[in-house]
């Protein structure tokens, strides 16, 4: 049980990192707009790609980097919109209600935007596939799917808490300012991983 146990513990802190995706589920889930659904994707996600990982496909990312520059420039411009867009929507003050945060995008809206935030960011590529797969490649035999399954375990348990827990901040989200210090935070969020994507390319 030590590799499923290390999968967990390493899994779960580079997951609970604040990330684009952390902070777009959160969002969905203190609106209750599809908030499961997502959560379910985004771990769904994070699973196939610790599989690949702990496959040994980590290396493929590493022998052309010219998949890590397309998915690297792609997601930075990805991201900077969707800042753009939490930015103009704090200008919007707006309480929490019902009318207010639920039906107001599609679940089809709301399934592609997180495939944009998750497959689009290539810190996604490199937590899972190849820094999980690198630490998965200390162990043998049947412990190394162990890892992954302890890692998958962690995603699945915190996307879903997230989601879940978001909505007893929801008295908090009552007020319109907290929406709009919130979208603000989302937008810095967004707008700092796009700029750590593209500044290897500025120099």
């Amino acid at each position: 049980m030590q590799a499923f146990i290390q999968g967990v513990g390493v899994g779960g802190s580079l997951i609970m990192a604040v990330g684009a995706q952390n902070a777009f589920v959160l969002k969905q889930g203190l609106k209750r707009s599809h908030s499961l659904p997502i959560a379910g994707l985004c771990s769904l996600i994070d699973a196939l790609m610790i599989t690949a990982g702990v496959t040994g496909l980590g290396h493929l990312i590493l022998a052309f980097p010219l998949i890590k520059d397309i998915a690297s420039i792609g997601g930075a411009i990805f991201l900077l919109v969707y800042g753009a867009r939490a930015l103009k929507s704090s200008f919007n003050e707006q309480a929490m209600t019902e009318g207010a945060t639920k039906g107001t995008e599609t679940l089809k809206a709301a399934v592609l935007t997180t495939l944009g935030i998750s497959l689009l960011n290539p810190h996604l590529y490199l937590d899972t596939v190849v820094l999980l797969g690198s630490i998965s490649a200390q162990f043998e035999g049947s412990d190394r799917p162990l890892f992954g399954a302890g890692a998958v375990l962690a995603s699945f348990i915190w996307f879903f808490s997230l989601s879940f827990g978001a909505r007893y901040l929801s008295p908090l989200f009552q007020k319109p300012k907290a929406w709009c210090y919130l979208d603000r935070f989302i937008c810095m969020t967004m707008w700092t991983i796009a700029a750590v994507l593209l500044w290897p390319y500025l120099g």
